[in-house]
């Protein structure tokens, strides 16, 4: 039987990485004009979403090379979720 702490915390990653493409697609889309960013639940939700994304993605762009303006960090912080997920699963089966 698995663990209920490593079932909260997988449960917890799988949440923050729908919460980190969230916050993409809408950025996208701002960035696109396909959203207006101007109108005030938009603005709230992106800023709500900036405030969780952002501390993470941070120290990856710090990292990063200029590649132009194509900002490729929220992919390598979903592949280092997923990862993550899958190492808690490995260890915690192999105990």
């Amino acid at each position: 039987m698995l663990n209920p702490f490593v079932d909260l915390l997988s449960s917890v990653i799988y949440l923050y990485t729908i919460v980190l493409i969230a916050w993409t697609v809408l950025s996208m889309l701002i960035s696109f004009q396909v959203v207006n960013a101007y109108q005030p639940v938009v603005r709230k939700l992106m800023h709500a979403l900036n405030r969780l994304c952002e501390p993470a993605l941070r120290p990856i762009q710090k990292l990063l090379p200029d590649l132009g303006g194509i900002d490729i960090s929220p992919i390598i912080l979903i592949l280092l979720l997923n990862f993550a997920r899958n190492a808690l699963y490995t260890y915690f089966y192999n105990l």
